[in-house]
């Protein structure tokens, strides 16, 4: 399955940080470990990547300055800057820059004003701009107390260098935290078809219009295969691409950002905004998640860790 490039009236589209975006985006993660047909890592190579989203009709993409240990932003910069007027790309941080630890799934939580200040001036540096158009929190830091966090960004916003405020991996305590200091525009937490823990704060987003970039979007895990495969039998597509019709059936607010170091699937992830699934089919998907899919936090997870 090909398709050309996607308009506003393929996935829809969303208003969210003064942009108006397409609802399938994609998530910047990956790219700095883009390789040529040698399989060696090649700057070249990502870039071409990252043009490449652009040229498919994705205008909203999302990175964080932990990513790549800062290439991908840089990156970004280089295959798209200067920055054509629609394309809204968001930036995080909050977590501690370096190598995952041995044993561990995360690099540590850092969100020490301090540290967002100089991460702040380190993202607009590597993107080119004055301004990032959306900022996110990109963890809470049980060390620190959110508000303190959350309030670095807003002194940020007060002098210019971010224009709307986005938090990630938090709880509907922690979103209204945020709320009460800020205009927050938008909510990234992991949500897919087979983990909907996060269902408490997709219907605050719901409720008040907020965006919800999800991320994992097609890790669905073996209990969802044999519906997914077959959805995707009747489609000529493959189960990820059901996954990601799935969320972008699911809910209005739901922006989808999947990632990859490869063109070849990024094309696969645009193709799947050609998808649709019909009503019984997207009941089929819902129904062959666990009963219990909200019983844990929904929250944290790998540093990054955007699923493809």
């Amino acid at each position: 399955m090909a398709h050309g490039t996607l308009d506003d009236t393929t996935t829809g589209t969303f208003r969210l940080a003064g942009h108006t975006v397409r609802r399938l985006g994609f998530g910047a993660m990956r790219i700095s470990g883009a390789r040529n047909t040698e399989g060696v890592r090649d700057r070249a190579e990502a870039v071409a990547l990252t043009r490449r989203v652009y040229e498919r009709g994705v205008n909203l993409i999302d990175t964080a300055n932990i990513y790549g240990y800062g290439e991908s932003e840089e990156i970004i910069a280089e295959a798209l800057h200067p920055y054509p007027d629609d394309l809204l790309i968001t930036t995080k941080a909050g977590f501690r820059p370096g190598k995952v630890a041995a044993g561990a799934t995360s690099l540590p939580p850092l969100g020490r004003p301090e540290h967002i200040r100089a991460e702040c001036e380190t993202s607009l540096r590597r993107l080119r701009v004055e301004a990032i158009d959306l900022y996110q929190v990109h963890v809470p830091d049980p060390q620190v107390p959110y508000e303190d966090t959350v309030g670095a960004f807003v002194d940020l916003q007060r002098e210019g260098k971010v224009r709307h405020i986005g938090v990630s991996n938090v709880t509907p305590a922690q979103l209204a935290l945020a709320r009460s200091l800020a205009d927050v525009v938008s909510v990234q937490n992991r949500y897919n078809a087979g983990d909907r823990a996060a269902e408490a704060v997709l219907a605050v987003c719901e409720r008040d219009g907020l965006g919800f970039l999800p991320w994992a979007p097609v890790l669905v895990g073996e209990r969802l295969g044999a519906v997914l495969d077959t959805i995707a039998a009747a489609h000529d597509a493959n189960a990820a691409q059901v996954a990601l019709a799935w969320l972008l059936r699911r809910s209005p607010v739901l922006l989808p950002i999947p990632g990859t170091s490869k063109i070849r699937h990024l094309d696969q992830n645009v193709d799947a905004a050609w998808v649709a699934l019909t009503d019984d089919e997207v009941a089929a998907v819902g129904a062959a998640t666990s009963s219990d899919h909200s019983a844990s936090a929904g929250v944290g997870g790998p540093a990054g860790g955007r699923g493809r």
